[in-house]
């Protein structure tokens, strides 16, 4: 297992579309997802400690950003090859059980993960109203094991940023994890 840390926020950068099977067998586009202050897309997986530490914080904070007009959507585009936990069958059944309320796809041709430029798993990526990418940090100050839950939530106070202003914060600290499986 490789551990990366994210890149600097690109501020503005044009999020890629895409066009993906969801979990629920439909399929689901940039627009599709999008909410009407903005649209935190996230790269995760099943199998890596990272992710696991706080999926259910991910969930929170998820369904804490939609009434403020942050939809969310969480793309796996690992191998499952080699990674079986993080097959298409695994993934319906990790968002049935963690009660995932956004979008769960899966990016089997890697494309969209490049497109975007992910890197690890979570990798977030926080766009504003006209899809122009506001945020690239961490979730919060957790690492293979949860932080405290009085830990401060850097994601979704920069979320919540964005939803008010349209813009994110100008420091991030960059998010940290298992390397994308990629399969060449």
């Amino acid at each position: 297992m490789v551990s990366l840390e994210t890149p600097v926020c690109e501020f503005g950068k044009a999020a890629p579309d895409f066009k993906l099977p969801g979990v629920d067998g439909r399929d689901w586009s940039l627009a599709q997802c999008m909410g009407d202050k903005g649209l935190l897309v996230m790269f995760i997986c099943n199998h890596c400690p990272y992710v696991k530490a706080v999926i259910d914080r991910i969930v929170r904070d998820t369904n804490d950003l939609k009434p403020l007009g942050i939809n969310a959507v969480a793309i796996m585009s690992n191998d499952p090859t080699d990674y079986p936990e993080d097959s298409f069958d695994n993934m319906q059944a990790v968002a049935a059980r963690q009660g995932f309320g956004f979008p769960y796809l899966l990016d089997a041709t890697q494309q969209v993960a490049k497109a975007y430029g992910a890197v690890c798993t979570p990798d977030f990526f926080g766009y504003n109203a006209a899809a122009e990418l506001q945020y690239r940090g961490r979730l919060d100050a957790s690492r293979k094991q949860a932080a405290p839950a009085d830990v401060r939530r850097d994601l979704f106070e920069a979320m919540t940023l964005v939803a008010e202003t349209g813009r994110g914060p100008e420091e991030q600290v960059p998010s940290m994890g298992c390397s994308i499986k990629w399969t060449a």
